[in-house]
């Protein structure tokens, strides 16, 4: 990769360096390019693209509960949904769920959360994603106002501004919501940034957050609400409405359960389950407009929790999970996946090594190397390790490739396959588990 290149190969060798370096430092998944790496879940992408992209969130909502062994792809599958919904330009957060930080049972935690998370695809192909309501919106206001600069009957940035102004005013001052408070301060806020009236706009930006803030500071804005835990699941509908107000294409939310055992009271967990059944219930009654709700659990969670309420287990209890066959089952499980666990591993390998071509602007022998790719696959599942194999996999795979392009190419045989596999095995094992990569 020379400087002189143009912009778009530069550009593609970056991407390449950071999936290679997100794999081999940690078997995580990639915060960019998740899609040229992505093997073996492609059957449910396409439903989800197809059945509910295309058409159903075009009007109306659905929710949909993934289910995946820790470490078997949760977090993988829900950046490549993340990067379906910024093809068309919903807002898009995802959301990691654990009985400290962010419990479900939370509404309030939960929609602090979500603010902070949602943004839009990033502006550029290495640019981190504006995360947080606030930044969503002024970039909103920013494109409204490069967009009506373009009309020709708007002469200069001014009136380019006051036309938007007039938009807020007249057509998002009436979305429906069913918080005035929430629609207010949306409106309130992106008029405070065009206007340049930046007291008011940190005001209404704290309280859109769920920060603590004086009513008296904002009566006369027109916002009588608080936000807290009695009203949280409410005003993340409301945040939901007001996406579609905005004129944007709707809303996903994906929430990630990174809590390993699921250990929770009784009480808590009827609180989940409550909130998850009041969810699907929504979804059906067009309260969370144009919205895709994904929840990511592991599997103890159908066994375990979910029978204990009947109301969401009757919700949640599908013959089959998501299919071609079955556009509208609400499971997608991530143990039934296209590909069996070699031949998962051993495509995922093939396309590495495109990966590693790119990042390191070397050419190796495809045919070589996809024979090595099964070596190895072979070797980790057929072996039994408390590691997860998949993990075990990309990272040994990585450095594997990291060693050919200084030492030369060679042929990986069974046993030495193995040996990587265990010297892989070794190193892991004595890292904390993570639910991380393994997500294919």
């Amino acid at each position: 990769m020379r400087p002189s290149e143009p912009n778009a190969v530069i550009e593609d060798a970056l991407v390449a360096r950071h999936i290679l370096q997100r794999l081999g430092e940690g078997g995580q998944p990639p915060q960019h390019g998740v899609r040229r790496i992505n093997v073996g879940n492609e059957s449910y992408l396409k439903v989800l693209e197809h059945e509910y992209f295309d058409y159903h969130l075009r009007f109306g909502a659905s929710f949909k509960l993934v289910q995946g062994y820790f470490g078997g792809g949760k977090t993988h599958f829900l950046y490549c949904v993340r990067e379906l919904a910024w093809d068309r330009g919903f807002a898009t957060a995802v959301v990691e769920l654990s009985p400290n930080e962010c419990p479900y049972d939370d509404s309030f935690k939960v929609y602090q959360a979500v603010v902070r998370r949602i943004g839009q695809r990033p502006r550029t192909a290495l640019g981190s994603p504006s995360y947080g309501l606030p930044d969503l919106l002024r970039n909103l206001m920013d494109d409204r106002v490069d967009a009506a600069l373009q009309t020709p009957s708007v002469p200069d940035v001014d009136a380019a501004r006051e036309a938007v102004l007039q938009w807020l005013r007249t057509t998002v001052a009436r979305a429906a919501c069913e918080s005035h408070s929430y629609r207010r301060a949306i409106v309130e806020f992106a008029a405070a940034f065009l206007e340049g009236r930046f007291e008011d706009e940190q005001r209404l930006e704290a309280w859109l957050t769920g920060e603590s803030i004086p009513a008296s500071e904002l009566r006369e804005l027109g916002v009588y609400e608080d936000i807290g835990k009695s009203n949280g699941f409410i005003m993340l509908r409301c945040l939901t409405q007001m996406i579609v107000g905005l004129e944007l294409p709707g809303t996903v939310l994906l929430f990630d359960e990174v809590d390993r055992n699921l250990s929770v009271s009784v009480k808590r967990s009827q609180i989940i389950g409550d909130n998850l059944r009041q969810v699907i219930d929504l979804c059906g009654r067009h309260q969370l407009p144009n919205t895709l709700f994904m929840y990511a659990v592991p599997p103890e969670f159908m066994r375990n929790v979910v029978p204990d309420y009947p109301a969401l287990y009757q919700r949640l209890k599908s013959p089959v999970p998501l299919s071609v066959r079955s556009p509208q089952a609400v499971l997608i499980d991530l143990e039934r996946l296209d590909l069996e666990p070699a031949e998962l591993l051993s495509t995922l390998g093939d396309k590495l090594v495109g990966v590693f071509e790119s990042a390191r602007d070397c050419a190796f022998d495809r045919t070589l190397q996809a024979s090595n790719a099964r070596a190895l696959a072979n070797a980790c599942v057929y072996s039994y390790f408390e590691v997860n194999h998949r993990r075990l996999f990309v990272k040994t795979w990585v450095d594997f490739l990291h060693r050919q392009l200084v030492d030369g190419e060679l042929e990986l045989d069974a046993n030495a396959a193995t040996d990587l596999v265990l010297s892989g095995y070794d190193a892991l094992a004595q890292t904390p588990a993570q639910d991380d990569f393994s997500d294919f």
